[in-house]
């Protein structure tokens, strides 16, 4: 059976033992309600007087600090801790009995107590020592000690060191009292002060299991890898030409479907949308047989002209304003952007920022992030003239404002973050990973992958893909156009920051 793979068994194991764990917990919650414990131990038993009595085959170690005192011959001195190993603090009001200052009774069984100290707790719980004070209600007769109502965190403890005659080290010790929901018990430890484990033993073996499930199943999906290639893989050569801003995710692109298409060879030229839309139309009308091994990527839709070029919407893009770090200005409306580029606005100071003159690095008239920059920000109108070869001189003393035009994103980025007062635009992703610059919010609104589905930041557009002709059904320009549009081209433009035409949110923005 198809499904009877191990990632299901290993899946479905998983998935079981979950549901045994949650049951096992439901169980445990009904049968084991109480939650609240005071755990008790003996850390030492040890004789200190001269008697040679002992108890349960101990030698006696004969230390003889009551020679002198005969009734003191047969002393033991006790160690006792007590605390809240349980699953909840324990507070006054949880101990249960009827009188109203003790909480617990420690029994020494055939001894008397002759004297008891309480140790100093840890750090963390030196508030308990007020409640052994006389006022607590503290006290011993006979064999018995009455402890107060001492509250106690979870995993907090205090100590008795007992002061004992009359019997021999060993007799039974015990501790008794009420607590509600909860109970006293002895509990034990491998050393003197180990606290108690943060899990239970079932617990920790349960996630040691689930660990072990889950680290199966995820090395079997990752070596597996059982990722079908594309739907009608083709061989040959094709040439990606046009926008130097989508040009990262075309390189992506054909390397994803080159290693999914063995026989495929796939080579991204760009140098702007509309130098690859011209160059398309040029070698598409010399060809004289159809269409071309060509596609062209363009920020946003063609030039008017050249019927014979068809489009496919791909995805939709998010570009941004970019400024050189030295100009801490993080947001401007559009209408002062439109200012700056009309000559209205020479110096960061005009806008609060430094006094810094504007350099403004822009795009050559092949790109179409340019075109899509007067479109969308500048409201239809153009960029002031080229005036500068260097991006920071003036090519003439008259002239007004200061700007370059480069050829593509890239260097766009490297001047702008390299130039102080420089501001441009870009593809915001490749905006967004450069050094030396940051980007700019346009009437408050930040650029962001978000905001591409919503339309509420301006600076987008829609990435076309053009074709002379519809390709061949079969050829390799018509395949890496359907896996680029409807295949596995599209978890690849969403890692690039992109938005896919095909997907819900890009349907309704691509119609537009």
């Amino acid at each position: 059976m198809k499904w009877l793979s191990a990632e299901n068994l290993v899946a479905i194991s998983t998935a079981l033992l979950g549901l045994a764990a949650s049951f096992a917990a439901v169980w445990y919650e009904r049968r084991v309600p109480r939650r609240k414990r005071i755990g008790y131990r003996v850390q030492m038993d040890t004789p200190i007087g001269s008697d040679s009595r002992h108890g349960h085959g101990q030698a006696n170690v004969r230390l003889g600090l009551f020679n002198d005192l005969p009734d003191m011959s047969d002393a033991t001195l006790v160690l006792l801790r007590i605390e809240n190993d349980g699953a909840e603090s324990i507070a006054d009001t949880d101990y249960t009995s009827r009188n109203a200052l003790h909480g617990l009774t420690a029994v020494f069984t055939d001894r008397t107590v002759r004297g008891v100290a309480v140790t100093q707790p840890e750090a963390d719980a030196e508030h308990l020592m007020d409640h052994f004070a006389p006022a607590g209600g503290m006290s011993h007769t006979g064999n018995t000690i009455h402890l107060p109502r001492v509250p106690l965190n979870r995993g907090q403890h205090y100590k008795l060191l007992v002061l004992l005659t009359g019997g021999g080290v060993g007799c039974d010790v015990r501790v008794t009292g009420g607590l509600r929901d909860g109970a006293v018990v002895p509990n034990r430890s491998t050393t003197v002060d180990d606290k108690p484990p943060l899990f239970s033993k079932p617990a920790r073996s349960i996630t040691i299991m689930l660990t072990i499930c889950v680290t199966a199943l995820a090395g079997i999906i990752v070596v597996r890898q059982d990722v079908p290639p594309p739907i009608g893989c083709a061989k040959g050569g094709l040439t990606v030409i046009g926008s130097t801003a989508f040009a990262p995710v075309a390189e992506a692109l054909s390397q994803r479907y080159e290693s999914d298409c063995p026989g495929s060879s796939i080579t991204v030229s760009a140098h702007g949308s509309n130098e690859g839309v011209r160059q398309l139309a040029e070698t598409g009308d010399n060809s004289g047989h159809g269409s071309a091994a060509l596609i062209a990527l363009s920020d946003g839709p063609k030039p008017a002209g050249s019927p014979q070029l068809k489009e496919d919407r791909v995805a939709v893009s998010a570009f941004a304003l970019v400024v050189n770090d030295r100009v801490p200005v993080r947001n401007l409306t559009v209408k002062q952007i439109r200012t700056i580029y009309q000559g209205g606005i020479l110096n960061w100071k005009q806008l609060g920022g430094p006094d810094l003159p504007v350099l403004l690095v822009s795009r050559n008239a092949d790109s179409g992030t340019r075109d899509l920059f007067r479109r969308r920000v500048l409201g239809g109108l153009g960029e002031p003239a080229f005036t500068s070869r260097d991006c920071q001189h003036k090519n003439s003393p008259g002239d007004t404002v200061i700007r370059c035009e480069l050829d593509s994103t890239d260097e766009v980025l490297n001047t702008v973050a390299k130039l102080p007062g420089a501001i441009g635009y870009s593809e915001l992703r490749a905006a967004t990973s450069a050094k030396g610059l940051h980007t700019l919010r346009l009437d408050g609104r930040a650029p962001s992958i978000e905001a591409i589905g919503d339309s509420t930041y301006p600076f987008t557009d829609i990435e076309y893909a053009y074709t002379y002709g519809r390709p061949p059904t079969g050829s390799l320009a018509a395949s890496f156009l359907d896996f680029l549009i409807r295949g596995g081209g599209q978890d690849v433009m969403r890692a690039h920051g992109q938005l896919p035409c095909y997907s819900p949110q890009g349907l309704e923005r691509c119609r537009s």
